[in-house]
Formats: structure tokens, sequence, C-alpha cells
């Protein structure tokens, strides 16, 4: 198991280019495709934990879901949007990197480099 990983969608550019600038740097991560394999409630927490943000910001506000669900409802709590997340997963702003306890929200993709100094 590698110690990179990276919450990749195929079919966004900002991810492709992330996961190229990790290979061409010599770094072979697991990709983990969230849409295929969404995470759990715990691992989103986590993640936005290491991120250092709170789930609205990882929130791709411009989803018709995000719309239709009334997500931007400043009554909800973490905890409902994250469950939005884990429910819908393609709300979830990409792509994420984790390497050694470390978390980067890779946009743009050139933001990763701040794991690998």
């Amino acid at each position: 198991m590698s110690s990179t990983l990276i919450y990749h969608n195929p079919r966004c550019s900002k991810s492709r280019q992330a996961l190229e600038l990790l290979t061409g740097r010599g770094i072979d991560p697991e990709v983990i495709r969230y849409l295929d394999t969404p995470p759990d409630a715990a691992t989103l927490s986590e993640l936005l934990k290491l991120l250092g943000i709170n789930a609205r910001q990882l929130m791709r506000s411009g989803e018709e879901v995000y719309r239709e669900l009334q997500l931007d409802n400043p009554g909800l709590s973490e905890a409902d949007l994250v469950q939005a997340m884990v429910d819908y997963p393609r709300l979830i702003e990409r792509p994420i990197v984790v390497h050694n306890g470390q978390a980067v929200l890779a946009r743009p993709p050139e933001k990763l480099l701040e794991l690998f100094p």
C-alpha cells in the first residue's frame, strides 16, 4: 500500500493533472475513485480534519444536487453536510491528496506539492 493516496475523478482535468504531477515526481499513489467507492462519514470527517476545513468548504456548491437538497441552508450541521457527501459523492471537491498524515485539496494541482517539499 502506498503512503500517498489521491481521491480521484478521472473525468476531472484538475484531478488528472494532480495524478500526472504525482507520477511525474516518481510517486505511485493509491488511487481512490471516490465516485465508484465513496468514503464513509468517518473517513470524510478525518479528511476534513487533515485538510483543516469544514464540510461546506469541501462541497461543490455548483452541483445541481447541492441546490436540490438546499445544502446552502446555514441551519444544517456539519454531520448533515458530511452525510450529504456520503450519499452524493459528486458533491466532494477534488482532488484530495493524502500523504504521511497530511492532506491537501489540490486545486490548483500544484498545491499538492506542499506535501512534497
